[in-house]
């Protein structure tokens, strides 16, 4: 039996990787410093015979066999990224060349998540895998953009100068059942406000657009990639794209109805468009989204709604 390791295994997509692939049979080693993650995940699984999990960070040394590499670990939400740059940035670089070695020694298949955020800037839409992007290094965001990239290059780098098989996926927005409750990223946050009966709060003039995938295609698409023989960045997400007020009205309507919303300045200098090409995932994989918007936006509401009650 083939063993998988996946690190941020507690975190949003991680957490839902595991399941699928435990549920598909496989063995799991789940590494996570539950610096993001979530602790609740550990009890789902902590007993099954086919999951094991080591507490620790990518950035220390593990003596851990393994078959598959899928390697998530850093935290996704600005608020978490933002609170300390110099260690997320430390974690893109020096955490996955310390993986990469790891999986190097025991010529390991790997699997990385990379993330919408190495465009940058960018007016082409919808946007391509050979988009170069434009990030600038002294945004606040950048810690993560630009970690990601290297990341990437890192990847690559290995690839060619050990012939490690290695996979990159470039995440746009995701969603879904899971999500904390203080996630702090859009979706999460228009829900719990409107659950609390209290005026959405949207950063900016609610103009700029996301387009949001449900998790289970997601984890769709990182299993095909990860099975496949491509050798090259490839985008994940949903095409559909819509702007920050719409989603706010979207949501307020499925659970309010106040029809109030609070605009605060922006201070995470986001992007102003995100809406990804998925050309080359479907011609590559075969792959594309299952679930609208509308659908999942129904099953994360509820599910908030049970973890509230």
């Amino acid at each position: 039996m083939k063993k998988n390791l996946v690190t941020g295994g507690l975190g949003f997509i991680g957490s839902h990787l595991i399941d699928r692939l435990i549920n598909s049979g496989e063995y799991v080693i789940c590494l996570d410093d539950i610096s993001s993650g979530d602790k609740r995940y550990l009890a789902k699984w902590e007993k099954n015979p086919k999951f094991r999990f080591v507490k620790g960070n990518v950035l220390d040394n593990h003596k851990i066999k393994f078959d598959n590499l899928w390697h998530l670990a850093c935290p996704a939400s600005p608020k978490d990224y933002l609170s300390d740059p110099i260690l997320t940035a430390r974690i893109n670089f020096e955490g996955t060349l310390n993986i990469l070695n790891m999986a190097k020694d025991q010529k390991a298949k790997v699997l990385y998540t990379s993330s919408s955020e190495v465009y940058g800037e960018c007016e082409k839409m919808p946007q391509d895998e050979n988009f170069l992007g434009l990030i600038r290094t002294t945004s606040p965001r950048s810690c993560y953009a630009h970690g990601k990239r290297i990341a990437e290059t890192l990847c690559f780098d290995f690839q060619r100068k050990y012939n490690l098989e290695v996979k990159v996926a470039r995440i746009f927005n995701t969603y879904g059942p899971g999500l904390k409750l203080k996630d702090g990223r859009v979706i999460s946050n228009f829900i719990n406000q409107a659950l609390n009966q209290i005026p959405l709060s949207i950063r900016g003039d609610g103009n700029q657009t996301r387009s949001f995938c449900f998790i289970s295609d997601i984890v769709d698409g990182l299993i095909l990639l990860m099975d496949s023989d491509f050798k090259y960045p490839i985008n994940l997400g949903n095409s559909y794209e819509i702007s920050i007020l719409n989603l706010a009205k979207l949501i307020d309507k499925k659970i309010f109805s106040n029809k109030q919303f609070y605009f605060e300045e922006s201070t995470f200098y986001e992007p102003k468009r995100r809406c990804p090409s998925l050309a080359l995932v479907g011609d590559v994989l075969k792959w594309k989204p299952k679930v609208n918007l509308n659908e999942g936006l129904n099953l994360t509401i509820e599910s908030f709604k049970n973890e509230n009650s």
